[in-house]
């Protein structure tokens, strides 16, 4: 059964669609319909707009409260989704375990689900290109649902996408048996946490940093880490360093650098605090043939989340990126030119 569309807690411009799942769960869809103007509106010697569709995926212990990415994603002329996955943020109910998952690919059936509702029929031939975006988790489940899905996304960017363990490949798989015993002998005793809230300190607006948002759905220390799920994770990471084959273009964000120590530091404000950033450029080149690997001084571990000047060189360089991505292909003129080369 298709829900209405309802005004969502973001406010102006924001509304969200409940999406039924088999077995009782749901996911939320949220979109923008822009209260803002576009850039062409604005500015007549703009160049054409991106007429696209953009779907959004948040990371662990999170779910969609950065209004600045849907109005930038507007003023550029797309059409911006954002989904909250079941067990998370405004799917998530009383008596659920938060980001409860056994394997990455159950969250095929959000993503289906919300592209039905974004009204997308599945051909190519008719359909709005494509742009998935994916923040740390959800970086890496849509790396992977885009390799499942050949040819209906037409460019992926990623905001540092968790594709690998941080203490690297050669820990992960040290550890990854052990974690599968427990995940099918105990999947839900909460693992040894490793959050001290630092990340937290970081962005939170009651603390050091400028972002408002709810502390239910976003905890200061993240959800209870369960077998289950890091094993979910631990799978996905071994399925991308075998090689995805991705078929369309990639951009990764990421930090120039990790901190990654147990206690607050100032460092902590220029930094990635959750992923071992070398460790992810280093898989990003595991995802497709043809992966831009963007570096960015000084940012957070949400790219979005970081500093105003940080932010802005990020949206110049999706920018300066996206054009290059959806633009159709010349491999029948260039087959011509390089014929008997």
């Amino acid at each position: 059964m298709t829900q209405p569309w309802n005004p969502d807690i973001l406010g102006d411009g924001f509304e969200q669609q409940t999406l039924e799942l088999d077995g009782g769960a749901v996911a939320t869809l949220v979109r923008y319909l822009g209260a803002s103007p576009e850039w062409l509106e604005a500015r007549d010697d703009e160049a054409s707009g991106i007429d696209a569709d953009v779907l959004y995926v948040h990371g662990w212990s999170d779910y969609f409260f950065q209004k600045h990415l849907a109005k930038f994603w507007h003023r550029a002329g797309a059409r911006f989704y954002a989904l909250d996955l079941h067990n998370y943020g405004r799917s998530l109910s009383p008596g659920m375990v938060p980001g409860f998952v056994t394997h990455l690919a159950d969250y095929d059936a959000d993503i289906a689900a919300a592209l039905s509702a974004m009204g997308r029929t599945g051909d190519p031939g008719q359909d709005r290109p494509l742009i998935l975006l994916g923040h740390s988790t959800g970086g890496l489940t849509l790396s992977l649902w885009a390799s499942r899905h050949p040819g209906i996304a037409s460019a992926l960017i990623l905001n540092s996408p968790w594709l690998e363990f941080q203490a690297t490949e050669l820990g992960r798989r040290a550890i990854a048996p052990l974690v599968g015993l427990h995940a099918r002998l105990h999947p839900l005793t909460p693992l040894p946490p490793v959050d001290p809230g630092i990340y937290t300190r970081a962005v939170s607006a009651t603390l050091d940093g400028e972002w408002d948002y709810n502390l239910q759905w976003r905890p200061d220390r993240g959800f209870p880490i369960t077998p289950a799920f890091l094993d979910a994770v631990f799978r996905g990471q071994a399925t991308v360093a075998a090689g995805l084959g991705i078929d369309v273009p990639v951009l990764v964000l990421l930090s120039d650098k990790s901190y990654l120590q147990p206690k607050w530091s100032a460092d902590a404000l220029t930094a990635d605090v959750a992923l071992n950033v070398d460790a992810v450029a280093h898989r990003s080149l595991s995802l497709a043939d043809t992966v831009t690997v963007s570096r960015l001084p000084n940012a957070f571990h949400d790219i979005f989340l970081s500093p105003e000047p940080v932010r802005r060189e990020a949206f110049e360089r999706i920018g300066r990126w996206l054009p290059m991505a959806l633009q159709p292909s010349n491999a029948e003129l260039w087959e011509a030119r390089t014929a008997g080369l």
